[in-house]
């Protein structure tokens, strides 16, 4: 090695499993791991891990020099209501502002519709008198001389922490600053989380709703974070800690205690910056991203080698595919589709004899009942046991010990016994009912974007996903699959590729024709500099990069479009290039434009990012070779509708060119892929397994 920053350790905290990569920067990965997580103490699960890698490869903890983490911890925290006890504070005169919402029901005609938790209870919500316009001027000044009843009252109700949410923030912060140090005077343990910090942009209820989940979430995160610290500083390490954020990029972890909000979907970004390389590597614009774990199964497009990206999403929805029936949040987040699909997900019979998977999961503890670790109800991961897809000798590196004749019992006691069917037929109509719901997912997802799906690279990975990935894409019309290496460990791999970054988006209205250039020169000057100031904490020495946007509309339109601006000041030839850059991109995502009307610009965006690591040039395609198993397992071949003899192939021992059809099993220490009867797999350049359709395969 030429140098002990060369290096770098990823660990990503799932709902079942946590995964552990080390690599270098000359041979690429060097160890992994993949322990149950410690879901009471999900440090000790990932110490475990960590340590387990660093001694494969003979490594100190003094020599790694760079740290990445990811955790599910934030995320599930929200869907399972274990934060703080919050309360919010508005201007007076909007205390039901949780109450109003949009001022419309997410499904118009359910009669016994359940409303979203939005976590406030009204008898915890309070304002304060004050007032700033949209242009950020004084209408009132704050009254602060009800504070000190106010503090009691947080004391009497047991308040943990305070979400501040003053009318216009976003345009000017003075207000829920000088209420954040009057309440400090009076409690300086309490924690405050002020919406011009967490989500300065403008529609009140989701700046409220974002502010309230990163109150909610705070002093949780903020004693993991200090604890991972404190933990693996005792082990030795000296390198800092940067966290994977929801919009693809790395983050250091004291801004990450101050707005945690942004580690919520961390682990599953990370699988989508994995397939958005592996696309541009392999040069395939248009990609769907399947990472399928041990809780859920999170799918992703990628464009032009990008993950779509959002501004907003959903936590804990109430009706688990309708838009509007969870909690909102917007920040800057990877756009994707997760239902609960994994491999721990629970498989059970509904009133009407219907066989439902999920959303509920086994989880690492007691897990899968063919795991022999306590477990009683049948998983997705019993049934791929019974149906022979798994060998119970190699799974998991040998180190759980599979018992396929509880697995069976368990489905057949469950499932077939209520439905008059044998444990095998349990288990394929498990596994025909879990598929079905990811393939479904995954249309619906690429049809809310517009898309089309078949005609996509499917990029697999995470623990089951290599093992449901022809069966998902058979019924997704999907023809090619490409299966990366250490697909059981990818977002943790996927961590390690993805650049520091940090995105600011603020409100500043303004229409074009109105629109000041030294006001929004200066507002993003000040967005640089605080974006700098967060990425140079993480990354003193990388190269930077910066990308502008702005978020415009026509006027009256409810939404607005994202145009990329150019990166100097912005000047009178600028606006006119703005013009026409919008109403191009109008024209192009609606088939027309709407001449004459004013054009208006409600939000700013600002990011800044370091490099990312650099792409390998690809060798030379390799000759195709012809080969055969020279062992094999029975498995159910759902297509014949019959038990199969499936080869069996070591992964570490395929080569390039190497070329095998189905069905087939190919066996590594975190996963098994499986190559169904009616595909063909293929070994590349870079040891990628493709999969490919016998029809294209033969084209």
């Amino acid at each position: 090695m030429t140098s002990t920053d060369e290096y770098r350790l990823a660990i990503d905290i799932g709902g079942t499993f946590t995964d552990t990569v080390l690599i270098d920067g000359v041979h690429g990965i060097l160890a992994t791991a993949k322990t149950p997580t410690t879901t009471h103490a999900p440090d000790l699960a990932a110490m475990e891990g960590a340590t387990r890698v660093l001694q494969t490869a003979g490594i100190g903890w003094d020599q790694v020099g760079t740290f990445i983490h990811g955790t599910t911890l934030a995320t599930n925290a929200l869907i399972e209501r274990r934060g703080a006890s919050v309360a919010t504070i508005t201007t007076e005169g909007f205390r039901d502002i949780l109450e109003i919402a949009y001022e419309r029901r997410y499904s118009q005609y359910a009669i016994n519709i359940e409303k979203p938790d939005l976590i406030v209870q009204r008898k915890h919500a309070f304002t304060i008198r004050g007032r700033m316009n949209a242009q950020g001027e004084e209408v009132e000044p704050i009254d602060l001389s009800g504070v000190v009843a106010l503090a009691e009252t947080l004391r009497t109700q047991k308040i943990e922490a305070v979400a501040i949410c003053l009318l216009h923030a976003y345009a000017n912060p003075a207000h829920e600053r000088a209420l954040r140090q009057a309440l400090l005077k009076q409690m300086p343990d309490l924690v405050i989380s002020l919406s011009h910090e967490v989500s300065p942009e403008a529609r009140e209820f989701d700046r409220l709703c974002t502010t309230i989940a990163n109150a909610y979430i705070q002093p949780l995160m903020a004693g993991y974070l200090a604890n991972i610290q404190t933990r693996f500083k005792a082990a030795g390490l000296t390198c800092p800690i940067l966290m994977m954020t929801a919009g693809g990029g790395m983050t250091t972890l004291e801004t990450a205690a101050r707005l945690p909000i942004r580690l919520v979907e961390s682990g599953p970004a990370g699988g989508a910056i994995l397939a958005a390389r592996i696309a541009r590597e392999t040069r395939a614009s248009e990609v769907l991203s399947f990472d399928m774990g041990g809780t859920t199964a999170k799918l992703s497009l990628i464009n032009d080698f990008r993950p779509q990206m959002s501004r907003k999403f959903e936590v804990s929805r109430a009706a688990r595919f309708i838009k509007g029936s969870g909690m909102p949040v917007r920040i800057p987040v990877i756009e994707m589709i997760e239902i609960g699909a994994g491999g721990g997900s629970i498989a059970t019979v509904d009133t009407l004899g219907r066989v439902t998977v999920g959303p509920q999961s086994a989880g690492s503890d007691p897990g899968p009942v063919g795991f022999g670790k306590g477990g009683t109800a049948p998983t997705v991961t019993d049934a791929d046991i019974a149906l022979g897809y798994i060998d119970p000798d190699r799974f998991a590196e040998a180190r759980l010990q599979i018992d396929r004749p509880a697995s069976e019992a368990a489905l057949a006691d469950s499932i077939g016994a209520q439905l008059s069917l044998n444990a095998g037929s349990s288990a394929t109509a498990v596994t025909e009912i879990v598929d079905e719901a990811m393939a479904s997912a995954a249309r619906m997802h690429a049809v809310e974007s517009g898309k089309d799906v078949s005609e996509r690279l499917m990029i697999a990975f995470g623990g089951n996903g290599p093992l449901h990935a022809t069966r998902l894409a058979r019924r997704a019309g999907i023809s090619r699959i490409l299966i990366p290496q250490d697909p059981g460990v990818g977002s943790a791999v996927g961590f390690l590729f993805a650049p520091v970054s940090f995105e600011i988006i603020r409100s500043h209205y303004t229409t074009l024709d109105e629109l000041e250039p030294d006001a929004i020169n200066s507002l993003l000057s000040d967005m640089q500099a605080e974006a700098t100031e967060v990425v140079r904490a993480g990354a003193p020495t990388s190269k930077l990069h910066e990308r502008r946007v702005a978020f415009m509309r026509y006027k009256g339109q409810g939404h607005e479009i994202e145009i990329e601006l150019d990166p100097r000041a912005l000047n009178a030839s600028g606006i006119t290039d703005l013009t026409t850059a919008f109403e191009a991109e109008y024209q192009r995502q609606f088939g027309r434009r709407v001449p004459g009307m004013t054009i208006e610009i409600l939000n700013w965006g600002l990011s800044m990012s370091s490099t990312a690591p650099a792409l390998t040039e690809a060798p030379p395609p390799p000759a195709a070779n012809h080969i055969s198993a020279t062992n094999a397992r029975l498995v159910w071949c759902n297509i014949a509708e019959d038990w199969r003899n499936a080869g069996v192939f070591d992964r570490v021992d395929l080569q390039p060119g190497d070329t095998f059809d189905g069905p087939a099993l190919i066996v590594e220490p975190q996963t098994t892929t499986f190559v169904s009867t009616d595909f063909r797999a293929s070994i590349d350049a870079r040891r990628n397994i493709w999969m490919t359709t016998r029809h294209e395969a033969a084209s």
